[in-house]
């Protein structure tokens, strides 16, 4: 094979597609009215999906951010999981095949259960996740609203802003 035949059907052009500056507004993104158009597929009210999702974004652990936002710990984790965010099954791949399998009626829920060696409350969240998917443009919406808080560098200024003395001072 020459070079020829490796660039057959290659064309070039003279002009290129105008693709304009990409840019985010989160200025005066409020989370939970964000989210109040996805109200209907939350498990919980707007307000305490975004508490969740901020306590979450912020370090806070699953049940430390549904306590929060005052809501119990599963129905956080229910939340995170319809606002796409991952890894919140208790369940590994191989586990959601048996998940699968009791989903379909091959297995009972008795074996799956024990197949998975999970709680009630655990094989309750795996079945919940297995069955919901994540709410289309709700992940989008709330990495919007709080980009302006996971920004590293936004943190440390933040973080030492007292420490900090105004320019101004000395002129």
């Amino acid at each position: 094979m020459g070079l020829a035949d490796i660039a057959a059907g290659l064309s070039t052009t003279t002009e290129q597609d105008e693709r304009g500056v990409a840019s985010v507004d989160a200025t005066d993104a409020d989370l939970a009215d964000a989210l109040a158009a996805f109200a209907d597929a939350l498990p919980c009210e707007p307000a305490a999906a975004a508490a969740v999702a901020e306590a979450y974004v912020g370090g806070g652990a699953v049940d430390a951010a549904g306590h929060d936002a005052g809501v119990p710990p599963m129905t956080a984790a229910k939340t995170l999981h319809r606002l796409g965010f991952a890894g919140l099954s208790p369940v590994s791949a191989t586990g959601e095949r048996v998940l699968e399998d009791y989903l379909t009626g091959r297995v009972s829920r008795a074996d799956a259960r024990g197949l998975l060696s999970l709680s009630d409350a655990e094989f309750a969240l795996a079945t919940y996740v297995a069955t919901h998917d994540p709410i289309d443009g709700a992940r989008g919406v709330v990495d919007g609203a709080l980009e302006d808080e996971r920004e590293a560098s936004v943190e440390k200024r933040n973080a030492l802003a007292e420490t900090m003395s105004s320019a101004d001072e000395f002129y």
